[in-house]
């Protein structure tokens, strides 16, 4: 079966300095993927190399079998791959149902037109109104994106980042900021709204990964040093080698349920 995601021999340079040094990666459909490791690891990069905010220095990246390394981020977008990001990326002038109405138009066919009305658009609404319920943010719908708080904004992005029906969706340290109680919320709403979809997703709470993940790929200086099931992960000495000890096991045993 063609795997989701493909990186082969990824590189990145930025001058002489080699951030991302040969990163092998496959993601299999419908797997849950974490992308774990330490500061300055190179995490964001390879995000940023899958989605098209920059292109790799050498390498292949593919998406479902097809090349997207060095496309823009908006036709990786239309191919099907979907993201959010580390500081949370809404329209704070638009009610959360408005953001999430924008969010759907591409996706049904809706390109740049001025002569169609949001209100007579059926469909686009439809698709909105279900998103709205399965983010749970239905009894804000009118409130101003801005309004909300920290995690109803970061559940709006996740929201706006399924919206366009994307099969392939990248979370970029989706409870970052977050309380355990705001945590363990946002993990069933991402295990909700992921169901039947590939997830890649960069987090350094622990307990979310090893929550949430089929299987962790750990980065430590641009290169992957091991992808196992969590617990194989758990129990790698490279690993907690990479994570000053008992520190990965610490924070996976605190965030169990």
């Amino acid at each position: 079966m063609t795997a989701a995601l493909e990186l082969s021999e990824v590189r990145k340079r930025f001058g002489q300095t080699e951030i991302i040094r040969g990163v092998n990666l496959s993601i299999p459909k419908g797997e849950r993927h974490a992308l774990i490791g330490p500061n300055g690891a190179g995490k964001s990069t390879t995000f940023n190399l899958i989605s098209g905010r920059s292109a790799p220095s050498s390498g292949s990246v593919k998406l479902n079998g097809v090349e997207i390394a060095g496309l823009k981020p908006f036709a990786i977008n239309r191919m099907g791959l979907s993201r959010s990001f580390q500081i949370t990326n809404i329209f704070h002038r638009l009610s959360v149902f408005e953001n999430l109405h924008c969010a759907v138009l591409w996706s049904l066919g809706y390109k740049y037109s001025f002569w169609h009305r949001l209100t007579r658009l059926h469909d686009a609404r439809e698709r909105a109104e279900q998103v709205l319920e399965l983010i749970g943010l239905q009894r804000l719908r009118g409130t101003q994106a801005g309004l909300l708080t920290y995690a109803e904004q970061r559940a709006l992005e996740i929201g706006i980042t399924i919206a366009g029906g994307a099969e392939v969706i990248l979370l970029d340290e989706p409870t970052a900021g977050m309380s355990r109680s705001e945590t363990d919320h946002a993990m069933e709403l991402i295990r909700k709204v992921t169901v039947g979809k590939t997830l890649v997703m960069v987090e350094h709470d622990m307990g979310v990964v090893f929550g949430l993940a089929d299987r962790i790929s750990v980065l430590v200086y641009g290169e992957v040093i091991a992808t196992d099931t969590p617990e194989a992960i758990r129990n790698n000495g490279k690993v907690k080698e990479a994570y000053l000890g008992t520190t990965l096991e610490k924070d996976a045993g605190e965030g169990e349920h």
